[in-house]
Formats: C-alpha cells, sequence, structure tokens
C-alpha cells in the first residue's frame, strides 16, 4: 500500500495549488507533517475570490471562543481570538477593525493568525469631543481597507465616524486619524463605503454616490458618480445598479449570478456558480444596526438570513442563535497571513 506522506514535495506544491476553498487547503495541511510543510501562503492561489465565513460572538461575555461557520461545506472552527474579545468588530479583506467597549482603543486584527496592528485612539480624530458617541465603541459605523495588510504595507483604512457623518483614514505611521473634507462635510448621514480599483466609493442616505481618492498621495480627491432615486420615508426593497465609470443607475431584481454579503463587513459580492452552497441572486446579511445591541438584554445578532430577490422571502443561514451587546456575528472573509 503506498505511503502518501513520501510524495515528492514538488508534486504536493502542485497539488497545493488546485484547491479553490480555504478550507480545503487547511483540510490538506493536516493531513500529516510532509503535507503541512508545503500548505503556506505562498503556495495558495491566494488572488481567487472568497466567500466570507460567519463569525459567531463569543460563546460567553469574555471567554473569547468563537465558531467561524462556512457556508460552502458546513465547516466550523473553534477559534480562541483574545484579542477580539469584549471588542466590536467590523471586518475588511479578512482583517478585522476593533474598538474596544471599555477603552474605544482599536486596532487591526487578523483572526486566524492573531497578527495585531495597532492603530491610533478614536480621540485622535478632528473635532472627536463635538462628535462623540454615548459608547466608545460605537463611534465608528464602517471600516475598509484599500489593500490587505496581509500582503502590502501600502494601503489605507477608511472609516465612517462621528455619527455616520464623517469621513477619515489612516495609514502605516501616521500617529492620528485624518479628516476627509469636500462639499457639504458637514451635511452628511453616510450609509456604506466600499473600495474598488483603488478607490473609495461612499453612498449618503441621500442615495449620491460618491468616489474617494485617498490611496494617491497627496490631497483627497472626489466627485459625485451617481444620483439614487431618493424619497424621504420610502421603505420600499429597491435595488439598484450602478455601472461605471458613467454612473448610469438602473433598477433592478436581478444581481447577474452574484451574491452579495452585507452587515458589518465590508460589503462583498462574489460569483455563486464558483462556490457550492452559495445562491445566485441572494443576498446573505448580518445584524449591523447597532443602535439596538445595547438595547435589549440578549444583545444583536437575531436580525441576519438570506434575502430572495426573486420572491422577498428570507431563510436562515446559520440556525445556532449566537447573540452580543458587543460584537453579534459578522462576516469574515478567511485568508492566511
Amino acid at each position: 500500500m503506498p505511503d502518501w506522506s513520501e510524495l515528492p514535495y514538488d508534486l504536493l506544491v502542485l497539488v497545493s495549488r488546485c484547491f479553490h476553498l480555504i478550507e480545503d487547503f487547511l483540510n490538506f495541511g493536516i493531513a500529516c507533517k510532509s503535507w503541512h510543510s508545503v500548505a503556506t501562503k505562498h503556495n495558495f492561489n491566494s488572488e481567487l475570490p472568497r466567500i466570507p465565513w460567519l463569525m459567531s460572538a463569543e460563546e460567553e461575555e469574555g471567554n473569547s471562543f468563537r465558531k467561524i461557520f462556512s457556508l460552502s461545506n458546513g465547516m466550523i472552527l473553534n477559534k480562541r481570538i483574545p484579542k477580539a474579545s469584549r471588542k466590536r468588530c467590523m471586518e475588511s479583506m479578512g482583517w478585522l477593525f476593533t474598538v474596544g467597549e471599555d477603552d474605544g482603543e482599536t486596532s487591526l486584527l487578523h483572526p486566524f493568525s492573531v497578527v495585531q496592528i495597532e492603530l491610533p485612539h478614536q480621540y485622535t480624530t478632528v473635532d472627536y469631543y463635538d462628535h462623540e458617541s454615548e459608547y466608545l465603541m460605537t463611534f465608528y459605523r464602517k471600516a475598509v481597507l484599500s489593500a490587505s495588510p496581509s500582503r502590502t504595507s501600502d494601503y489605507v483604512l477608511m472609516v465612517i465616524d462621528g455619527g455616520m457623518c464623517f469621513l477619515s483614514f489612516w495609514r502605516p505611521g501616521d500617529l492620528r486619524w485624518t479628516r476627509v473634507s469636500w462639499e457639504e462635510t458637514n451635511y452628511n448621514l453616510l450609509c456604506d463605503l466600499v473600495c474598488f480599483n483603488g478607490q473609495i466609493y461612499v453612498v449618503r442616505a441621500t442615495g449620491q454616490v460618491i468616489v474617494f481618492d485617498v490611496v494617491a498621495p497627496g490631497p483627497t480627491r472626489s466627485h459625485i458618480i451617481a444620483q439614487v432615486p431618493f424619497q424621504p420615508g420610502d421603505k420600499r426593497e429597491q435595488l439598484y445598479i450602478v455601472d461605471l465609470p458613467d454612473g448610469k443607475v438602473t433598477e433592478t431584481r436581478d444581481l447577474r449570478g452574484m451574491a452579495f454579503f452585507l452587515g458589518a463587513n465590508a460589503s462583498l459580492s462574489v460569483q455563486a456558480s464558483q462556490y457550492p452552497g452559495i445562491k445566485p441572486n441572494h443576498i446573505y446579511f448580518t445584524d449591523d444596526f447597532f443602535e439596538t445591541y445595547t438595547a435589549y438584554i440578549e444583545g444583536g445578532g437575531s436580525d441576519m438570513g438570506v434575502f430572495n430577490l426573486a420572491d422577498g422571502s428570507i431563510q436562515p443561514h446559520y440556525n445556532v442563535v449566537s447573540l452580543s451587546r458587543v460584537c453579534p456575528p459578522t462576516w469574515v472573509t478567511p485568508i492566511l497571513y
């Protein structure tokens, strides 16, 4: 009977580079010592798009254990992440932007390797005390990276802060947050931001889509690229696609075979047909209405599921109750550090 542990190193490298799902790659690496030796990030095709895993709330407040659930095959990792304990977590490119519940300290944390990058405190933000929140952990609404710190030191971290009214950014080496200014800076209600092709796109509550160039050196440049139809008080479920670069806005009920992942993470989409278990034209969402996290004894996390655009139905994607007043379940894209 052949001894699979004695396969030639070069052949094992070729095999390791055939995996598309990181969970398959991780399972490959624990088979035996020789296979583990090739299961490094250099032998994993990290350029492939990834679907996020669902990171649960802490199993008990302060015990730092979390379950990380794969939608593709139901695999569950039990992971201890002490540096995320009692911290609100927002995710971008596989990194957690953490905000301390008690001290408001911020950092970037890689949840699988537990590598941590310290960030300036929120009070270094421009006019901080004019816009500080009741709870330190709710000062930030969303955080987005321009590139992964796992791959480069040349990146920007952009955040919505100050009651959803402002944008600030940080570059490695900065000692404080830098406020982004543009026309109507003081008259904003910012709902979301994403990074695409080296630029930051921000969605205002009024339906405007604004693009910012904060990656290039020099002053920040911005302009409005689209106006999504908006009526105050309109709560209808509507979906619009903004085509770049012309900013054409089209109402649709078709995600063109894509699946969206929304919540406290940096919003992302994947081609559903490339991943088993992922449904096209569905929106996978988690509870990001942080204003209610502290309003209930159990905390937030109940408002999550899978929204079917075709018929408007919502089904659960995780059948275990996982609630928290600090950090309910959130999407985390698995990447190797």
